[in-house]
Order: C-alpha cells, then sequence, then structure tokens
C-alpha cells in the first residue's frame, strides 16, 4: 500500500487539528500535490482510495491518478471533536500530559475507534481482487494510525511515526510479514528543517 498524505493546508502550518473540517489545499499544498504525478506516472496501481474530504481528494488529482479514484470513508481524519481546529499547546493549557494518541478527544474519536477505522481499511485493501500496488490518499493521523495497526503496533503505534504533507510512504511484505518499506519520503519539492 502506497500512502500519501494530503499537500499543505493553512491549519496543517499552523499545526491546528483538522480533523472533519474539510479546507482547501495551499498554492504550496497544491504544488507538493503535482510533485507527486511525476514520481506515480510510471507507477500501476491496482486501486487508488481517497480520504472524501477535499484535500486528499485534490491531492489525488493533482498527482495524476484522479481518474482511478474511488472514495474510502474509513481514511476520513481523525475526529478531534471539541478539539478541533485547536493547537496541542493550547489544548495543554487544560490537559498539560494530552496526546490524541492517549486521550482521544471529547465529542470526537477515541485510539480504539480510529484502530476500528484502520482495520477496515486493511480488510478492504486485502481484498482488492486485481493484484498488486493500491494507493490511499488520507490525512496525517489516520494514516499513522493505518501504519501502526498494519505493523501490530494498534493505532497508538503511529505516535513513533511522524509524517509531513505531501510525503510517500510504503507498507509491504517480507514473505508473511507486515512491513514498513519507506515513510514520510518526500518528493523533491518537499523540504524539511
Amino acid at each position: 500500500m502506497w500512502l500519501f498524505r494530503h499537500g499543505a493546508t493553512e491549519w496543517a502550518l499552523r499545526g491546528q487539528h483538522t480533523g472533519v473540517t474539510d479546507l482547501p489545499l495551499l498554492p504550496e499544498g497544491e504544488a507538493e500535490a503535482r510533485a507527486l504525478a511525476p514520481i506515480l506516472s510510471n507507477q500501476h496501481f491496482a486501486a487508488v482510495f481517497s480520504s472524501p474530504l477535499q484535500r486528499a481528494r485534490r491531492t489525488c488529482v493533482l498527482s495524476g491518478l484522479g481518474e482511478q479514484m474511488q472514495i474510502c470513508k474509513t481514511l476520513t481524519e481523525w475526529n478531534y471533536g471539541d478539539y478541533e481546529g485547536i493547537t496541542t499547546a493550547e489544548i495543554r493549557h487544560q490537559e498539560p500530559t494530552w496526546s490524541v494518541w492517549t486521550h482521544g478527544c471529547p465529542n470526537g474519536e477515541q485510539v480504539d475507534q480510529v484502530q476500528r477505522r484502520s482495520e477496515q481499511t486493511i480488510d478492504t485493501m486485502l481484498t482488492i481482487p486485481e493484484p498488486g500496488d493500491i494507493a490511499l490518499f488520507a490525512h496525517g493521523h489516520s494514516l499513522r494510525a493505518l501504519a501502526g495497526t498494519w505493523l501490530g503496533l494498534g493505532a497508538a503505534g503511529g505516535r513513533l511515526l511522524q509524517l509531513g504533507t505531501g510525503t510517500i510512504s510504503i507498507l509491504g511484505w517480507e514473505r508473511e510479514i507486515r512491513t514498513l518499506a519507506r515513510w514520510n519520503a518526500p518528493t523533491q519539492s518537499n523540504s524539511y528543517d
């Protein structure tokens, strides 16, 4: 499974939790998405799935895979409930040890709910009839939770995996063991501090 985090949005750059708020990509987010196209132009995918949120769908389209795109609701970002649009620093003024991975979100999702969605996504991907690679376009926390679940660490294992916007990650196999083949790989237009 090839995982693609959507390009930059205003809230992503500010560190605001963006779950169900359907924000568009910024111009730099669109550039990140377009930078995926040359990498993906020679890659065949048995299936291409996207979160229903526009930032993931637009990234898929700009990457050149929009014609194959199917919507997969289980790829939607974590529902942050009362913490939607708020930064971790702001949350920690009230809850000093808060982490989405351990505390969840009031009136939103808890890690066990996100794990169930991750398991549903994996089950769906493993039943694709055509053999081959699968592309998934989604969000930071949901993809991290998916990877943690894939690796047998549970969704909370995603806390160990940093993931930038517009990046490529690959979940694979070594014989019958689920592996992390590539993680948080930037395109040439991405840069990290």
